[in-house]
C-alpha cells in the first residue's frame, strides 16, 4: 500500500468515526419452519438495540406466505418497540382486497408499508396495474409512510433506463416517501443513478439496499434473476470458498463494510440491509458505520 493511499484510507476511517446520524433499516422474510422462526426472532432480538428506522417483512404471492407475513408483522408490532413495515404487492389482489388490507394494517397501528408491484405469475402478459397505482390506493386510504423499489441497474422488465426512471418518478409523485434500491455491487452505478434521480426531480432519499454475502452460490442465483451485475473482483474474493463458510462470512462482511464506507463518504446517510434473516453481518456493518446500541 502506498503512503498516499494509506493516508486516504486513514482519512476516510477518521471521517467515518465521527458519523453520528446514520440511519438503518432491515428486511426479513416470513419463516417456513420452526427452526427458521427461531433464527428470525434471534436476529430481530440482536438487531433491535441498533434502533433501526423500521424493519420490513417480505410478502409472497400465495396466501400461506401472506398469512405468515401478517403474523410476523403483528408480533413485531405488539412485542417489540420496532416500527414494522409490511411489504404489499398488487399482482395477486384486487383493489378492494388491497383496501381491506390497508385498513386492517392501519387499525393495527401499522403506519409504514413497502409498496411493490410484485413478480408476475408465470404466463401472465403485461400488467395493467403498477406500483404507482398501489401507492395512490394506499394514500387514498390513509396517510401511510410508503417505501418503494428503485433499480440502479434498471428493472429487468423496463424498456430502458429512462423508462425505469420515469416509473420511479410516478411512484414518488403518487406519494412514496422513500426509494430503496435493489442490492448492487457497482457503487458507481448507484451514484450515477442517484444523480439521475436528482436531475429528474425525484426528491426522496434513494436508500442503498445492501446484501451482505454469506452464500455466494445463492447470490449468483439472486443476481441472475434480478439482472444485477456481479463484478469480477467479487468472483475473485469468493473463489475457492465453497466449502469454507466461516471465511465466506468474513469476506462478505469486509466487502459490505467497504461498500458502506465509500457510500457514507459520498453522503449516504441511510442504509437498508437485506438480512436473509441473519443478523451477524448486518450488525457488524452497522458497528463499522458507528451505529451502536444505545443505553
Amino acid at each position: 500500500m502506498g503512503f498516499h493511499h494509506a493516508q486516504q484510507l486513514e482519512a476516510l476511517n477518521e471521517r467515518l468515526s465521527h458519523l453520528k446520524d446514520i440511519q438503518v433499516s432491515f428486511e426479513f422474510f416470513p419463516p417456513s419452519s420452526e427452526s427458521m422462526e427461531q433464527t428470525l426472532w434471534q436476529s430481530i432480538e440482536r438487531l433491535q438495540p441498533l434502533k433501526p428506522r423500521f424493519v420490513s417483512v417480505t410478502y409472497g404471492a400465495n396466501s400461506g406466505v401472506r398469512d405468515r407475513t401478517h403474523k410476523v408483522i403483528e408480533k413485531i408490532h405488539t412485542e417489540t418497540d420496532l416500527v414494522a413495515a409490511p411489504h404489499l404487492t398488487l399482482v395477486d389482489a384486487s383493489d378492494e382486497e388491497l383496501r381491506v388490507l390497508a385498513r386492517q394494517y392501519w387499525q393495527q397501528g401499522v403506519r409504514h408499508i413497502v409498496a411493490l408491484r410484485g413478480d408476475l405469475p408465470e404466463g401472465q402478459g403485461r400488467p395493467d396495474r403498477f406500483a404507482s397505482d398501489l401507492v395512490s390506493l394506499l394514500k387514498q386510504e390513509h396517510d401511510f409512510e410508503i417505501s418503494v423499489a428503485a433499480y440502479p441497474e434498471v428493472h429487468p422488465e423496463a424498456r430502458n433506463a429512462q423508462a425505469d426512471l420515469i416509473n420511479l418518478k410516478r411512484k414518488v409523485d403518487a406519494g412514496a416517501t422513500r426509494a430503496i434500491t435493489q442490492f448492487f455491487f457497482d457503487i458507481e452505478a448507484y451514484l450515477r443513478f442517484r444523480d439521475r434521480c436528482a436531475a429528474a426531480n425525484i426528491d426522496v432519499e434513494i436508500v442503498p439496499g445492501i446484501l451482505p454475502v454469506t452464500n455466494y452460490r445463492q447470490l449468483l442465483k439472486f443476481s441472475e434473476f434480478a439482472k444485477v451485475h456481479v463484478p469480477n473482483w467479487l468472483h475473485h474474493m469468493f473463489d475457492g470458498l465453497d466449502e469454507d463458510p466461516a471465511t465466506r462470512k468474513l469476506v462478505g462482511a469486509n466487502v459490505a463494510i467497504e461498500m458502506a464506507k465509500v457510500l457514507a463518504k459520498e453522503g449516504v446517510k441511510e442504509f437498508h440491509f437485506y438480512t436473509l434473516n441473519r443478523a451477524e453481518l448486518s450488525y457488524a456493518i452497522c458497528h463499522a458505520l458507528g451505529v451502536r446500541p444505545t443505553s
